[in-house]
């Protein structure tokens, strides 16, 4: 049994250590997107305006964040900004704070698409009805965005807890932080416990993004 490495999860507080270190990836993450999702919402319908100073402004940050790797974010702001700047910014806000402004990025074009998606001639309707633009929005539009939005979104949220893992360049114990730690420690006695270590953290990471499609299937069925 030692051989094939399983008793390195049983040691100790190892797989205790691990559940720590995936709720450290969970925080990081859904705050992320707690955050991104008003934003990216604000974001996709300030795209949608017509205004080419709007057009502009959006397409810049969007385009910048998009084609920046997160992990060129994060050394930005956690080594880069802190030190050039002397804010005393933390690691844990630095890593919220960059998936926070791709989140918000990746929402907004979410929902421009959304929005852009409508037909017009829901619009003309809603007018000839007699309604007025912010009825035509809650009413009409609102729904219809939210059931084009809710498979990309959902998406979006698992993407960011499993980028999350990134944060661990820049200190931040995270759940493959925790796994390594525990491999490097017990590498003579454990050989091959990285397989039982890191399909451990697999199935770690199935059981915090399962919960989340399942969700977004029963919403899927319900608005149908």
């Amino acid at each position: 049994m030692q051989a094939s490495g399983i008793n390195v999860l049983f040691l100790g507080r190892n797989f205790a250590r691990l559940i720590e270190g995936l709720w450290v990836t969970m925080r990081i993450s859904l705050l992320a997107v707690l955050l991104s999702i008003p934003l990216g919402i604000l974001l996709g319908m300030f795209m949608t305006l017509r205004h080419p100073l709007a057009k502009a402004v959006s397409r810049v940050y969007l385009e910048f964040v998009r084609i920046m790797p997160q992990l060129v974010l994060l050394f930005i702001a956690y080594f880069g900004v802190t030190r050039t700047f002397g804010w005393n910014w933390s690691a844990d806000f630095s890593a919220v704070l960059v998936f926070t402004l791709w989140g918000t990025a990746e929402m907004g074009d979410l929902v421009r698409g959304a929005l852009q998606s409508i037909p017009k001639h829901q619009y003309d309707s809603a007018a000839a009805l007699g309604m007025t633009k912010w009825q035509t929005f809650v009413y009409i539009i609102l729904p219809q965005t939210l059931r084009r939005l809710l498979p990309p979104t959902i998406n979006l949220t698992t993407r960011m807890i499993k980028t999350t893992s990134l944060v661990v360049l820049i200190g931040i114990t995270e759940v493959l932080k925790v796994g390594k730690q525990i491999i490097d420690v017990n590498r003579f006695a454990y050989p091959t416990a990285s397989l039982w270590v890191y399909g451990a953290v697999f199935i770690l990471y199935f059981l915090a993004c399962w919960p989340i499609s399942l969700l977004a299937r029963t919403l899927e069925k319900r608005w149908r």
